[in-house]
């Protein structure tokens, strides 16, 4: 993976049939109590970030200006427009949502729903108030079977490589699940846990405002902008360079780590995601600080697995025949242990 990777050799040296499953507590827990008890300071950290409504702000109006240009353009202006802007500008905003599940953006949790329904408007489809149960599930149970959303299914899984008849069928399947992930993450949610997010006024006022913006967009600048947003989207999650963080997160890569950082420079677009193994260990911590738990803490971090590129990890996972829907870590459930 990079920098920092353990000498030992790789679980994943031929393709895998099966995840890999863990039986004691994920590592985020225990590695957190360790720095509290040598750094307490890192509690200081704790906290919410102004900045990020500005941001969100500026980056809702670049999508909204943008969009009302994009009509006046030929095709392949447009498209590179879409891909190169409105998909980098998009994922952006999933990262300030992401954000704002954790509180990190504003004093109260109606303030940090409100500002994640502002950021949720380009992307045209409401998921902020549903975003926040299923990723805190995934926080507080990393890995466990029925419970952790973020982890393809089985059934995922065996399409895409226990049922590939070969190298060049297997990476053909990647490739296709790579351009259509998002998806996977949009819909898996709501059929693994669907019961998890019961309809609610803050849902139906989520879907309120974000059809409402769809259809100021659609009334004031037509069609072509409405499409910009809708495939700005699409792109943002596929095949795009910051996209490579749903990848390079938490597939193993590196015998069993499960979490893995990243420290390069496609952070300043969305929101420090890169320092995932700190997050993970200090959730209470928004994106301008985490840079600041490594630098306190640097002996926690230096010989973990690292990430050294979000579009390399798309390749390698695409192209090596190792690496799989499978390539994650699971906790079974207790009844199942």
């Amino acid at each position: 993976m990079g920098k920092g990777a353990r000498a030992q050799p790789s679980l994943l040296e031929k393709r895998r049939d099966e995840f890999l499953y863990r039986k004691e507590e994920e590592p985020h827990a225990a590695r957190r109590r360790a720095i509290l008890k040598v750094h307490p300071e890192i509690q200081k950290l704790f906290g919410y970030e102004p900045l990020t409504k500005y941001l969100v702000v500026l980056t809702v109006a670049l999508q909204v200006w943008v969009a009302s240009q994009v009509g006046k353009w030929r095709w392949p202006y447009y498209l590179a427009a879409t891909y190169v802007i409105g998909a980098t500008a998009n994922h952006s905003l999933f990262l300030a949502i992401h954000e704002l599940a954790h509180g990190l953006g504003a004093k109260s949790w109606a303030e940090n729903r409100l500002i994640a329904m502002l950021a949720n408007c380009p992307i045209t489809i409401a998921y902020a108030v549903t975003f926040k149960p299923y990723h805190m599930a995934h926080h507080a149970e990393q890995g466990l079977d029925g419970v952790d959303t973020d982890i393809p299914t089985h059934l995922e899984a065996w399409i895409i490589s226990g049922s590939a008849t070969g190298y060049v069928d297997h990476t053909c399947r990647k490739f296709v699940f790579m351009f259509c992930q998002i998806f996977g993450y949009a819909l898996r949610p709501m059929i693994v846990k669907p019961d998890l997010v019961p309809i609610d006024r803050w849902i139906v006022l989520n879907w309120v405002v974000v059809l409402t913006f769809d259809a100021l967009v659609l009334v004031s600048f037509g069609y072509s902008a409405l499409l910009y947003l809708l495939l700005s989207t699409f792109f943002a999650g596929s095949i795009h360079p910051t996209a490579g963080h749903f990848i390079a997160e938490h597939y193993v890569f590196e015998g069993e780590a499960e979490t893995y950082s990243y420290y390069g420079p496609l952070n300043a677009l969305a929101y420090n995601v890169g320092y995932h193994n700190e997050h993970h260990d200090f959730p209470s911590v928004p994106w301008s600080r985490l840079p600041l738990v490594t630098k306190i803490a640097p002996e926690a971090y230096a010989d973990l697995p690292q990430c050294a590129s979000w579009p390399g990890t798309v390749l390698r996972y695409i192209f090596d025949d190792a690496i799989s829907p499978f390539s994650r870590m699971k906790k079974r459930a207790a009844k199942e242990d």
